[in-house]
């Protein structure tokens, strides 16, 4: 029986869905007015395989995905500003970046991704029922804000009162507010800025509302599971709550999942640090796959320390899941073995809270065995490296082929694969020859090109250190 972590009652739980047999989960996206960094990396990583290991067990038509873009807000208003572009042509190339590093990383498309300025008509809605129920007001400077102090429940998933945020608001103090806790529903627009038509003039919606209207768009009022980073809990997720709840008066989402925060060498990442890096140039040095081993090799909850230490050490260890699958036959066409004693470990570990490490660590037992088999037993070994992939598939990872991943580079610096190629039959012709300084001299080069050689019964066989 699968468990989560539930945030908002602070205790793991048995997952039972709404509707038996069928599960709905909305994460809040990208903001899209730059390049994703490594901690959108985690969201994008973690959520996948929370979905492939819920579609293992409900299936793929049962589970529906739902991750959402905001596509207007202050951040992307001032980017276009500045850029001296249209909001639209920043948004449009961002999105297509996100989808390329999402893409890289092997994290699989959403059900559906919902944009923030196709709802305004249900935002709109939304924001008259808070206004009609007494929970929202037009203030005098145009713009409209939710009343906090009107919604009972207000800090249940910070767990903090309402009288101990407000003592530890660092608000600014706005004279149009009733009171300082109280946020922005609709922005009155300002000269130059984009708007749309609504009841209290023009403007755009607060970043908060558009996930609570995207969300029961493509959910309904009640759903599953809600998701997204730690730095989102409050107050954006608080308020979503507050919204939705108030504007349905019952139970938005019954559980919350939040991922941890990615730190930079022990020190919170920030762009005033210094120690901010986006995806895309992460992925000019280390594989894709090796990022996303990087990841999930933490638990989703725990911290992320993200250095060139880590991901050197990731890299070393799915270096040896793939050496492991090395001169034996994966391509035979077997069904995922459930009763085995490995795959019973592996859902054991992702039935408690996912816990990627735990499952991972199933894979190198599996990866040991085949090594083992793969001289006295090599149908065994065979048959064992098709199961590994077959439950390394449901955390995105072994994906590749063997030793294309082996050989792969990250960069366009150094020698060619055929360069290489090259190399080791002059280095093979020399043996021929035992010319065995030039042999030793091939050797030292690739050797300081970072290529190392196995010299094996099949022949010379080379991977990327």
């Amino acid at each position: 029986m699968l468990s989560i972590q539930n945030s908002l009652s602070g205790k793991k739980e048995i997952f039972t869905p709404i509707h038996p047999g069928k599960v709905n989960m909305y994460v809040c996206g990208m903001t899209v007015y730059d390049y994703c960094h490594i901690g959108h990396a985690r969201v994008l990583v973690v959520f996948d395989v929370i979905t492939r290991y819920l579609r293992k067990i409900y299936g793929d038509e049962n589970v529906t995905y739902v991750r959402n873009i905001t596509d207007i807000d202050d951040k992307i208003i001032a980017r276009a500003i500045e850029n001296g572009e249209d909001i639209n042509t920043l948004t449009n190339r961002f999105i297509a970046a996100m989808h390329e590093d999402a893409d890289a990383l092997g994290v699989k498309c959403p059900d559906i991704e919902p944009r923030a300025t196709e709802h305004m008509d249900e935002i709109i809605s939304m924001i008259q029922i808070l206004i009609d129920k007494g929970m929202a007001y037009h203030a005098d400077n145009g713009d409209v804000y939710y009343q906090v102090n009107q919604f009972a429940d207000y800090g249940k998933l910070a767990k903090k009162n309402l009288q101990d945020l407000q003592s530890g608001s660092r608000v600014v103090v706005d004279q149009s507010k009733r009171d300082p806790m109280d946020f922005v529903l609709w922005k009155t627009a300002k000269p130059e800025e984009p708007f749309w038509d609504s009841p209290w003039g023009k403007g755009r919606p607060g970043w908060h509302i558009e996930c609570s209207a995207m969300s029961t768009n493509c959910l309904g009022d009640h759903f599953d599971i809600h998701g997204g980073g730690l730095d989102l809990k409050f107050p954006h997720h608080e308020n979503e709550i507050a919204q939705s709840e108030g504007c349905t008066g019952h139970k938005f989402v019954n559980y919350w999942i939040h991922n941890g925060f990615v730190r930079v060498d022990d020190e919170k990442m920030s762009k005033s640090l210094g120690n901010f890096f986006i995806i895309r140039d992460v992925l000019k040095v280390y594989a894709a796959e090796v990022i996303r081993y990087f990841i999930l090799n933490s638990h989703y909850q725990s911290p992320l320390n993200y250095s060139d230490e880590n991901l050197d050490k990731a890299k070393a260890s799915l270096t040896s899941l793939y050496q492991a699958l090395l001169e034996v036959d994966v391509t035979a066409d077997a069904a995922l073995d459930e009763s085995s004693q490995y795959s019973q470990r592996f859902f054991k570990a992702m039935d408690d809270d996912f816990n990627t490490p735990i499952a991972i660590s199933v894979l190198f037992d599996m990866s040991h065995e085949v090594n083992r088999l793969k001289s006295a037993e090599p149908q065994q070994a065979a048959a064992m490296a098709v199961q590994l992939k077959k439950l390394a598939e449901l955390l995105g990872l072994l994906e590749n082929d063997a030793q294309q991943f082996l050989q792969g580079s990250t960069s366009d610096d150094g020698l060619s694969d055929d360069e290489i190629n090259a190399l080791i039959e002059q280095r093979a012709a020399a043996k021929t020859d035992k010319n065995w300084s030039e042999c030793d001299r091939i050797r030292d080069v690739l050797d300081a090109e970072n290529i190392l050689l196995e010299d094996t019964a099949e022949g010379t066989r080379w991977r990327r250190k």
